[in-house]
């Protein structure tokens, strides 16, 4: 991989996303039995990429072995839950990931002062890491609060990525085709809170980048 620098470390996280969301529905689609291991391996790549992509002299893996050793616990974690089938602890764990790299993202979009193409594709990965991050937050409420979402089924998170990803990118565009809809409270709540967030980063990108 070239060097990354905050010049273009934007655009490996954001494929891993598009190609993420792309692989997931292509296996649900063609191989839905291997749906666990196809979104889990894709769910570590991505946060490989992410650590390797918003390394910097701020923060404390800048160096070579510090990335690396980042890189491997995240490899060994994923696969010690993997082992041990502590699905749901992945789940939460991939979510944390995802907060933390938005919160990275977003610091350097928003905050930099300057516009460069960089910039623009951080700003269609935040919005991607928005979508996803619902997503991963839905299937949670999905695991411990049983029908919560109506036209989904209670199966595993793995099983349910694609459909609750989809559901996620629907709601966040305020589209809402009505295939699947929220049923709980919590689930209804969150559901608003995304449409909610999805109009005003619009509103925000637009004037910061016109500021």
């Amino acid at each position: 991989m070239p060097h990354v620098s905050e010049k273009n470390n934007f655009l490996y996280l954001t494929l891993g996303i598009v190609i993420l969301l792309f692989v997931s529905a292509a296996s649900k689609q063609f191989y839905p039995d291997r749906e666990l291991g196809v979104v889990q391996a894709l769910l570590v790549i991505n946060m490989v990429i992410g650590l390797y992509g918003f390394k910097s002299k701020k923060l404390w893996f800048h160096s070579t072995i510090g990335i690396s050793l980042s890189i491997i616990f995240v490899i060994a974690l994923s696969a010690f839950l993997q082992y041990f089938e502590l699905h749901n602890v992945q789940l939460v764990f991939s979510l944390c990931f995802y907060l933390w790299a938005m919160f990275l993202a977003t610091k350097q979009v928003m905050f930099s002062g300057t516009i460069d193409i960089n910039e623009i594709i951080g700003a269609v990965c935040i919005y991607l890491l928005m979508g996803l991050i619902w997503a991963l937050i839905y299937l949670i409420v999905a695991q411990f609060i049983p029908q919560s979402f109506n036209g989904i089924s209670q199966l595993s998170w793995h099983e349910n990525f694609f459909d609750l990803a989809y559901f996620s990118f629907v709601t966040l565009t305020t589209l809402g085709y009505g295939d699947i809809t929220p049923a709980a409270p919590l689930a209804r709540f969150l559901v608003y809170m995304e449409a909610i967030v999805g109009v005003f980063y619009m509103a925000i990108l637009v004037a910061s980048l016109i500021g």
